[in-house]
């Protein structure tokens, strides 16, 4: 019998940095890397209710806002190449300018 398996659709989200995940015990090939816990933000950069555990590749911080890549592409940077990786902080975010509607 197959097995549908619900797609699960990357995506790169603006979010907000507002925790860290510490864990002493995890798998070998992510010893060294830093999980942050990010809030995703709309384009007014008002927390939305969603969130996710992302590894860091560029040093955020607490209170940054931040790129996630999600899905495959998070396993694209140089810290997270080839490891169970489904979140990836790809960059910090200085200024935000968008087009009015």
């Amino acid at each position: 019998m197959d097995h549908i398996r619900p797609r699960i659709e990357a995506k790169v989200i603006i979010g907000k940095v507002i925790g860290t995940v510490w864990s002493t015990k995890k798998d070998e090939n992510l010893v060294g890397a830093k999980f942050l816990i990010v809030r995703e933000l709309d384009l007014e950069l008002r927390d939305k209710s969603n969130f996710v555990i992302a590894v860091d590749s560029v040093g955020a911080g607490e209170g940054e806002v931040v790129l996630v890549a999600t899905g495959s592409s998070a396993r694209q940077t140089n810290i997270t190449k080839n490891k169970p990786v489904d979140a990836v902080i790809m960059a910090i975010i200085d200024k935000l300018d968008k087009a009015e509607q």
